[in-house]
């Protein structure tokens, strides 16, 4: 069942081209709140939008203007629809099969889109990739932003391997790795109490700044913290302990030396079988691609290396996928910290890439 409201005449902020209105329609379906934008200049194509990893529940607001990623696709002509998804956190499961309903409503009250697109950032990302490798036919192609594309348990075993090389090196300092801890929540106390640390000690601080290939304290300390929340969110909702280190093999400290003591000092984990085998279920990539496929990612990602896109690029090699695939970057540092120009510029060379132009060059963004 869908409740909605609509609103008509809302101001689209920070275009540059153009003044224009959007027509915006919330609601919720099966318990999952959802937002469609419609702008005034629609050109009848679709952009199907996923949001990334939440804290928090997502609310929409039909007295709120457009903004954030999606402003570049409406500034195109293009509508969108987002759900917010009925749970936060790592909400792979619920938010294909929520935006997949959405979608399907957005048909029938609006009727079928010349075009279709899939695109999303961070863990959005990783639901674009899923969304255009498990469900490709209603979409012409996808944009992937940020995104988090390797299987997940891969890139939380690694995770969780520098979050306990961390306690090694600075004990103490987080909550107890396993059993995992229940309902933890970020704060700029315990940020302070990390960052603090990691200034008192610049060797050990070095260190982690190599193993996490991040430049700055600043960085290590909230990458711990949000791994944290990340292994509390897993753990509830696979009912046990997913990731481990048991087998993990550090290096990369700066000297075999060191590599040895910490491989010898750290303390290690075992996983719990059914919660591993959930974590696999909930995003193994393919890399099996039949509509085309633009990934965007800046050099410095503080949180989803821009090293994992290439892995995956080495997956859709092996599937004969390669030409549906290209991977571009900006010179940026941050999590999925692009301008709307440049969403715009990949967007607008998908488009093309898609209407039968040349397969846009892997490289910078142009």
């Amino acid at each position: 069942m869908f409740l909605r409201i609509a609103a008509f005449g809302l101001l689209l902020a920070g275009v540059p081209a153009v003044a224009q209105t959007v027509k915006t329609e919330v609601g919720v379906a099966a318990g999952a709140e959802y937002r469609i934008d419609i702008p005034a200049n629609w050109n009848h194509s679709l952009v199907v939008f996923y949001h990334g990893y939440a804290l928090g529940p997502t609310r929409f607001h039909f007295y709120q203007k457009p903004g954030g990623a999606t402003l570049p696709f409406l500034d195109r002509g293009y509508a969108v629809i987002q759900s917010g998804f009925s749970t936060w956190g790592w909400a792979i499961p619920q938010a294909l099969s929520e935006t997949e309903t959405l979608r399907k409503q957005f048909v029938k009250d609006h009727g079928l889109p010349k075009e279709t697109y899939v695109s999303g950032q961070s863990m959005g990302g990783a639901l674009t990739m899923m969304t255009i490798e498990r469900n490709p036919e209603p979409y012409n192609g996808a944009l992937n932003m940020c995104g988090a594309v390797l299987p997940t348990n891969e890139w939380a075993q690694r995770r969780f391997a520098l979050v306990a090389a961390f306690e090694y090196y600075f004990p103490g300092l987080l909550p107890d790795l396993a059993p995992a801890p229940v309902n933890f929540v970020e704060s700029d106390a315990l940020k302070a109490k990390l960052l603090a640390a990691l200034k008192a000690d610049p060797a050990k601080a070095a260190i982690m700044q190599r193993l996490t290939a991040l430049y700055r304290d600043e960085d290590v300390a909230h990458l711990m913290q949000y791994v944290i929340y990340q292994i509390s969110d897993f753990s509830r909702k696979s009912g046990g302990d997913p990731v481990d280190n048991a087998n993990w093999i550090y290096t990369g400290t700066g000297s075999p030396e060191e590599d040895f003591r910490l491989n010898d000092g750290v303390k290690r984990f075992t996983a719990d079988p059914k919660a591993r085998a959930w974590m696999i279920r909930n995003y193994t990539a393919t890399g099996k691609l039949t509509k085309p496929m633009l990934a965007l990612h800046t050099v410095y990602d503080t949180l989803i290396p821009a090293t994992s896109l290439a892995e995956y690029s080495e997956r859709v090699s092996e599937t004969g996928s390669v030409d549906l695939f290209t991977q571009q970057y900006v010179d940026h540092a941050g999590h999925c910290a692009f301008t709307n120009d440049e969403i715009g510029r990949a967007f607008d060379e998908l488009v093309g890439w898609v209407h039968g132009g040349p397969k846009p060059k892997g490289g910078k963004l142009p």
